[in-house]
């Protein structure tokens, strides 16, 4: 399913309007909250891991928390940023959003502005968040009807396969695995491959929680050939080694 419709908000951090002027480049280092940036005038192009990414009025952006990129003002403009948090991993690249109504979006965003600017409200300030995600991915054009839904449900159901490849997906729905790639990664912002790995990552951090399984048969029941890949790509994820998340996060039963 659509990521935009899975996400669980808990906190918007930041509420702002920024003025991005006509050839000024600025760098962002390790970003320390998700955000999402959009105008109703003006165009910024972000560089992330050697690809561009333009933000403009017909396009808004993801950007990833703990990410570092390179912003250059292409046409001078005023950028909506609002900087949140997620309850799990949202994204570790840019995510580009098409927009459709960008008067909507900018109408709930300066109620949103306007009521954090007031330090009250909370709940209406997510709420009117929320408001906008689910506009952009209206505009996204992913309903319950996408043609990639069949693939998506077979890869909620089939995530700890190892053999889960894309020729099995692009099968579920009907198309071609060139084909299914690219509308993937289009409409996720990233590869089918890479969106199987954070289902993985994120169910392993739900049984490591638990506590009840050992490392090793974390690994294998989310679908990982070896200890030693998963561990690598936990890291990568997450910051910490399965054996410190463990620690961390391990629920403890009375």
């Amino acid at each position: 399913m659509n990521r935009l419709n899975n996400i669980t908000v808990a906190d918007v951090t930041n509420v702002m309007a920024v003025f991005a002027p006509k050839g000024k480049f600025e760098k962002m280092n390790n970003r320390r909250y998700y955000g999402l940036s959009f105008c109703a005038e003006g165009q910024l192009t972000y560089t992330h891991n050697g690809k561009n990414y333009v933000s403009d009025p017909h396009h808004a952006i993801i950007l990833p928390k703990g990410q570092s990129y390179v912003i250059r003002g292409d046409k001078s403009g005023i950028f909506a940023v609002i900087n949140f948090e997620c309850t799990d991993f949202l994204c570790d690249s840019m995510i580009v959003l098409p927009i459709e109504n960008i008067d909507l979006v900018m109408r709930d965003f300066v109620q949103m502005k306007n009521l954090f600017l007031l330090k009250k409200k909370r709940a209406k300030v997510i709420s009117l968040f929320y408001n906008i995600l689910h506009t952009f991915s209206e505009s996204a054009g992913i309903s319950e009807n996408s043609i990639l839904l069949p693939a998506i449900e077979y890869m909620e159901n089939n995530y700890s396969s190892p053999e889960l490849t894309n020729k099995i997906l692009a099968e579920q729905s009907n198309i071609s695995e060139v084909y299914f790639r690219k509308l993937f990664t289009e409409q996720y912002g990233i590869t089918p491959r890479q969106y199987i790995i954070d289902m993985r990552i994120n169910k392993a951090k739900q049984l490591l929680t638990e506590g009840i399984l050992k490392i090793n048969a974390v690994s294998e029941k989310c679908g990982f050939s070896n200890v030693y890949h998963f561990s690598r790509l936990f890291k990568e994820k997450t910051g910490l080694t399965p054996t410190e998340y463990l620690g961390q996060n391990r629920i403890f039963k009375i």
